[in-house]
């Protein structure tokens, strides 16, 4: 069995809770953390102790990191959460993963990623695109035929 991180696991129970009930937009801590017991995602042992400590703080996007940085849940009122979106406002600080890794979960889980980036985000990239750096490359055919020697060579002549 895969080891799994206990952020993976609250992401998994939420996923499963929105998958049940589509047409609840949030869900209480209680409810996520009562369905980690009952998933039992990390095995047959009871429940680990930092699942709801990690449903309430750990993994909420919104929320200050204390110390985990994950994005994979957004606190949309006192006490109550969901799986976060792209484009839902986070803490600065908060840099962290909004999904688990494929490989690092459990092979029947697999299609709640398959869920949540096509169905969930509505098909959103869950990665964050810097604006700047989008822009590598824009222009490049404007040069494509210069030397870069030959212009700067261009350039400083006549200069004293």
């Amino acid at each position: 069995m895969v080891k799994i991180l206990v952020a993976d696991e609250v992401w998994i129970a939420t996923a499963l809770l929105h998958m049940k009930n589509p047409d609840q937009g949030d869900f209480a801590v209680r409810e996520i953390v009562r369905q980690a017991e009952i998933e039992k995602v990390a095995g047959p042992e009871p429940i680990r102790p930092g699942v709801q400590i990690h449903a309430y703080l750990h993994c909420v996007a919104n929320r200050p990191p204390n110390p985990g940085r994950y994005r994979m849940l957004t606190e949309t009122s006192k006490g109550r959460r969901r799986l976060f979106k792209p484009g839902d406002p986070y803490h600065h600080l908060r840099t962290g993963k909004n999904a688990p890794n494929e490989k690092d979960i459990p092979k029947k889980y697999h299609e709640l990623l398959d869920w949540y980036n096509h169905d969930y985000t509505g098909g959103a990239n869950t990665e964050e695109v810097d604006p700047i750096l989008s822009l590598r490359g824009m222009g490049k055919e404007i040069w494509a035929q210069e030397d870069a020697d030959s212009y700067v060579s261009q350039l400083r002549a006549g200069w004293q």
